[in-house]
């Protein structure tokens, strides 16, 4: 098995000091910082993502696989130039105003970081205004409104209509979000989990 297979298998298994060790072994051997990152610990996210999708692990499983991910990528991101990580493109998330649960926007943060993205997070309770602001500072090709309350759903309405005028992708979800409330407020695309967040963000990406 190469470095890098290892690598992935020791993400799956959470495995933070191993894979911070195979990061440094890696480098060692030649292998580039982008490979590293693509063929070691987002390959080893990626199973994760597509086993919590079909409920064979759950978020605390979850969470201690990206836990290890982050423990390579604290290896080589000094060695990567922003270009580099930038590459696939920046997410913009947070939960909307007036709601501040945090634990299923935090596992979408973690699932798009691990698919290769640059993920800004605003944090809980963010008004629309907040959004429009972080918008114009970091310019993401998507942002992600997050709710949990069936109260705060208005204010993903609120944030569609001030975004109106930029040239991004709202992608939304939540547990009393639908597919039917992503229509009906015009959002680009809904997520029912956060391995579908990934799948709806490559095809944000691509359209």
């Amino acid at each position: 098995m190469s470095t890098l297979q290892e690598m992935a298998e020791a993400v799956i298994s959470g495995n933070a000091k191993k894979v911070k060790e195979l990061a440094e072994k890696a480098l060692t051997e030649g292998f580039a910082p982008q490979g590293i990152i693509n063929d070691g610990l987002i390959a080893g996210m990626n199973v994760v993502g597509v086993r919590f999708k079909n409920n064979e692990v759950y978020v605390p499983e979850v969470l201690i696989a990206a836990r290890a991910m982050h423990a390579g990528m604290d290896v080589v991101k000094p060695l990567l130039t922003d270009s580099a990580i930038q590459d696939k493109g920046t997410v913009l998330i947070g939960t909307v105003k007036g709601d501040l649960h945090d634990i299923g926007k935090n596992l979408v943060r973690m699932m798009l970081e691990g698919a290769g993205y640059k993920v800004i997070d605003l944090g809980v309770d963010i008004a629309p205004d907040k959004f429009a602001q972080a918008v114009e500072e970091h310019q993401p090709q998507i942002v992600g409104l997050s709710a949990l309350l069936t109260t705060t759903m208005v204010q993903m309405k609120n944030t569609m209509e001030r975004l109106k005028d930029y040239p991004v992708k709202v992608m939304i979800g939540g547990a009393p979000v639908t597919q039917k409330f992503a229509d009906e407020i015009g959002a680009d695309a809904y997520a029912s989990d956060a391995a579908t967040a990934v799948e709806k963000a490559e095809q944000l990406m691509a359209s």
